[in-house]
């Protein structure tokens, strides 16, 4: 915790003559009476009225204080933090078209790219890490982050049906999932810069080509790691049917030579995954690229913290109001 205005603080040195006042002098200025003799109260047992009569004193300083903890400010220390971690920038370009509904992978393309997606992502913590989803267009689901949860919930949010939505083209665009990819990648400047670029199809769509996007890739020093996916046979696809779901068996349309070819202008590496666990050993072998330092930045939002002191003020100045008109009322 931290004080706004820490100077309000310097007021707490009033206590000291107070207290001085209250254990010195007070007592020559409070109402008195003269007695002959006061051995007979000597044995008197002393009531609990009595033993407290000190009380509304205390209270009284223990208001002051809260008050002028509430003029100071406390606040709880929240702000920007820096510190250095391992890792590289890595940018997951993922293909979003209806294709990638068919089933030869379980439960299906997408889920099965989306679920192995999620473990990579979750294994490497010091990586900034960032996906660009594509179809007919590309763009950013998520810019390059540390904050890897919430990289997670929008992955998990990423779905096929964009096209029927109307929000992007169907098709495979891939040169424009790899330029938009390249683009949020080129002004890093860490050592290892990674592109894993997935897709079950060839490209079709798009004002860039694959190998162009490839090219780019190149000059900025940005490593490319495809993956095919999808069975080399016929895959179940589902076809909706006067409002029910029903399968044709398709043959995977993917240009491999393509892909071969990006991965080796930029220095990377092709894969092809016909099944889950090719997929999961896929991404196992990109996880031992090289790590680089990197110097990270945490925000979290700074709050007031008075509120507490401020009830606990009125709370205790009502009591001692309540004490000093009943129990602890004084004639004259």
């Amino acid at each position: 915790m931290e004080f706004a205005n820490i100077e309000y603080l310097f007021l707490l040195l009033l206590l000291i003559p107070y207290i001085l006042w209250c254990l010195l002098y007070r007592k020559k200025y409070e109402p008195t009476f003269r007695m002959a003799d006061t051995f007979a109260y000597q044995n008197v047992h002393k009531s609990l009225r009595l033993r407290l009569i000190e009380l509304p004193h205390l209270l009284r300083v223990l208001v002051f204080v809260l008050i002028v903890i509430v003029l100071a400010r406390p606040q709880t220390r929240n702000s920007w933090g820096e510190k250095e971690t391992e890792g590289i920038d890595i940018m997951l370009a993922m293909d979003v078209s209806t294709s990638m509904l068919a089933q030869d992978l379980k439960p299906n393309r997408i889920e099965a790219a989306k679920a192995v997606a999620a473990d990579f992502i979750s294994d490497r913590e010091n990586d900034n890490i960032g996906l660009t989803i594509f179809a007919g267009e590309a763009f950013t689901q998520c810019p390059m982050t540390t904050d890897h949860q919430s990289l997670l919930n929008m992955l998990v949010n990423v779905r096929t049906d964009l096209a029927e939505r109307s929000l992007i083209q169907d098709g495979t665009a891939i040169g424009m999932g790899l330029a938009n990819a390249v683009a949020r990648l080129k002004d890093s400047k860490t050592k290892s810069k990674v592109v894993i670029l997935l897709t079950d199809g060839s490209n079709n769509m798009g004002d860039i080509s694959p190998l162009t996007a490839a090219q780019i890739a190149k000059s900025y020093n940005i490593r490319v790691y495809t993956i095919a996916i999808g069975s080399k046979s016929l895959a179940p696809y589902p076809i909706n049917v006067g409002g029910t779901v029903k399968y044709v068996n398709m043959r995977a349309d993917i240009d491999t030579q393509t892909l071969q070819r990006i991965a080796n202008t930029s220095d990377g590496q092709f894969y092809r995954a016909t099944n889950t666990a090719e997929l999961k050993k896929i991404y196992k072998d990109i996880d031992k690229l090289e790590k680089t330092r990197l110097n990270t930045k945490n925000f979290s939002k700074r709050s007031e913290a008075f509120v507490p002191f401020a009830i606990a003020a009125v709370l205790i100045l009502i009591i001692d109001m309540l004490l000093r008109l009943t129990v602890f009322r004084r004639l004259p």
